[in-house]
């Protein structure tokens, strides 16, 4: 990370990259964008990218590779067994996780399945930090249980706390007791937290969870998806890692798991992923998975031209100018709206920058899905797509009742290496209006609702005519302006 003061003063970001291949962007009138919402069902997911003018509702699969990535995929061997290219991948994660067996996949959700299907069984307990939508999924799916054990202070909006993804090492002991270590089918920690505001965890709190696993012969399983995020974090939070290189603090980390698996999407900026697995009976177990899901065990449903971008993605992970690109922008982001007023999930974490919706829009009560309706609104009056992250992403009881999140949030991804200052500052400066007119935001409801993982493709609409009041007050105050 480049130690860089502007003489002005201000706290900015300055990019340790220049850029080389740009693509064209469109920003609709907010005419076409309260049509396009609509035919989106108010739900930013189904919205077509033609109609969005800053995408950030995720960070994975859409961050920019580096003109090293694209040169290796010129060198792809592209065998069906056997390949040179898997060879490489393999060796490189060796090198930098130092665990001798790998598992490829198509991304991270894969992972999730083969550890669900051979490691969850009927009436089974998985303790985690926080959960993750598909992993929450796919071991309830498996018959599992999921406990989540965040210590309190994650689930705090405000704080200064450094590492609010951190679990609670007396509610794992706990949880232990009540159900028993027969029960448990793993201990799962995500680096960093995905649906808290990409709050990352401490290799200290890693390292006690190890204690207590090591205590009742428990598995220790790491979501690596966000690591890059989190690797910044231990780097620049963390006492006892700043004096240690990126490649010493991943090592120290892998050390302590017995399962690591990963969305490439996220990690390595390509498309793909894996697990990294230290034993082999365990390894033995999973690998005819592969096969019959995936596709062979030296392509895992990857093309190899994304394995040769991961393999370099991955060593540039190892770059702390590289990987403080994101943090530092979230960072930006966080600050200035935060000096706004607007209330925003702080310290700032990885993945995006996390916008309050329960205080945002206080008004809008959770059955009518505060998230939702924030990211809908927002997309209305800039043209940028983020993602809800609250109740919409929950899913019902299976008595039909409404599971509300502890937090409702929209999630402002940053893309890594994608987005100038300039865009960050127009979504600042659009949010921060949004914010003096939040009055005007009404809530939503569904008009189709599936019953998995409904905030992908359900359909919602508004509960009054707020969306063309917001309308009316923008063209007042921008006039003819986009």
């Amino acid at each position: 990370m480049a130690n860089v003061k502007f003489f002005g003063g201000e706290p900015v970001p300055l990019e340790m990259h220049k850029v080389r291949i740009v693509q064209k962007l469109n920003l609709p009138p907010i005419e076409r964008r309260l049509e396009a919402i609509t035919e989106a069902g108010n739900n930013t997911f189904l919205l077509r990218n033609e109609d969005v003018f800053m995408d950030m509702l995720t960070d994975s699969g859409v961050n920019a590779m580096s003109d090293q990535q694209l040169a290796a995929m010129m060198i792809a061997d592209d065998s069906y067994a056997g390949s040179a290219t898997y060879t490489r991948l393999e060796n490189k994660l060796k090198e930098i996780f130092g665990m001798p067996y790998f598992l490829p996949a198509h991304q991270g959700r894969a992972c999730e399945n083969i550890l669900g299907q051979v490691l969850v069984a009927e009436g089974a307990v998985v303790p985690m930090n926080y959960h993750f939508t598909t992993t929450k999924a796919h071991i309830v799916l498996n018959g599992g249980i999921v406990e989540e054990l965040v210590a309190d202070a994650g689930l705090e909006v405000t704080s200064d706390m450094p590492f609010k993804g951190d679990m609670d090492i007396d509610k794992l002991r706990q949880c232990i007791d009540e159900y028993g270590a027969d029960r448990i089918a793993f201990v799962r920690m995500e680096a960093g937290t995905n649906l808290i505001g990409g709050q990352p965890i401490s290799v200290a709190n890693l390292e006690e969870i190890r204690k207590v696993c090591d205590e009742h012969d428990l598995m220790l399983v790491l979501d690596a998806s966000l690591l890059q995020d989190n690797l910044h974090f231990n780097k620049t939070r963390e006492a006892t890692c700043k004096d240690l290189s990126i490649r010493e603090i991943t090592r120290r980390i892998a050390d302590l798991c017995d399962v690591l698996y990963f969305s490439a999407r996220k990690l390595g900026s390509a498309r793909g992923g894996g697990m990294c697995i230290r034993s082999k009976e365990l390894y033995d177990k999973m690998r005819g998975l592969i096969p019959l899901y995936e596709g062979f065990l030296t392509y895992g449903g990857m093309s190899v031209r994304e394995m040769e971008a991961m393999t370099v993605g991955l060593e540039e992970t190892m770059d702390e100018d590289v990987i403080s690109q994101g943090p530092l922008f979230i960072e930006y982001m966080v600050n200035e709206l935060a000096k706004a007023g607007v209330p925003v999930i702080t310290p700032p974490g990885g993945l995006g920058c996390h916008i309050n919706a329960m205080q945002f829009v206080d008004h809008i009560p959770q059955s009518q899905y505060p998230a939702g309706a924030l990211a809908s609104a927002l997309y209305l009056v800039s043209g940028a797509r983020g993602m809800e992250r609250g109740t919409i992403s929950e899913q019902r009881e299976p008595d039909g009742s409404e599971t509300f999140a502890n937090m409702e949030l929209v999630r402002l991804a940053m893309p890594r290496r994608v987005f100038t200052l300039s865009q960050v500052k127009y979504v600042i400066d659009r949010v921060i209006w949004l914010y003096a007119n939040r009055h005007l935001i009404g809530g939503l409801e569904f008009t189709e609702e599936p019953e998995i993982l409904r905030f992908f493709y359900g359909r919602l609409a508004p509960v009054s005519d707020w969306q063309q009041k917001l309308l009316a007050q923008f063209r007042k105050d921008f006039g003819d302006s986009l």
